[in-house]
């Protein structure tokens, strides 16, 4: 994986996993997924926003700031009783991180979820 630094176009940031599959979510509930990413680069990324598709989903990243060889945390918490719904349906989210990565300045991550309704 550090070889991928030298091959010019590759990210300076490597998140450690691209999308994630929660699969069943029982709406109503709160669930957090924390994810690393890594700087390959001999210079810092500045991690610059971190936007979500959705308002049911908040993160937080900590150091926004990442320096050469070391790593920073992404958290993400999906709120499935934002939807108001009690059909059973599948959600994909998008969490969008933008940086100073010149090769690429936004990178994407994504969880699926078969959300289901809570027994009453």
């Amino acid at each position: 994986m550090l070889l991928a630094s030298c091959a010019g176009g590759a990210p300076d940031l490597l998140l450690d996993q691209r999308e994630i599959d929660m699969s069943p979510v029982i709406n109503g509930e709160i669930r957090t997924i924390e994810i690393s990413l890594y700087d390959l680069e001999e210079r810092d990324v500045v991690i610059e926003a971190v936007p979500t598709s959705r308002g049911c989903t908040q993160t937080t990243i900590s150091p926004t700031t990442i320096t050469p060889g070391e790593s920073a945390l992404l958290v993400m918490q999906y709120d499935s009783g934002a939807h108001e719904s009690d059909e059973n349906e599948p959600v994909v989210r998008q969490i969008f991180i933008a940086s100073n990565d010149g090769d690429e300045p936004k990178m994407e991550f994504r969880f699926t979820a078969d959300l289901i309704a809570r027994d009453l």
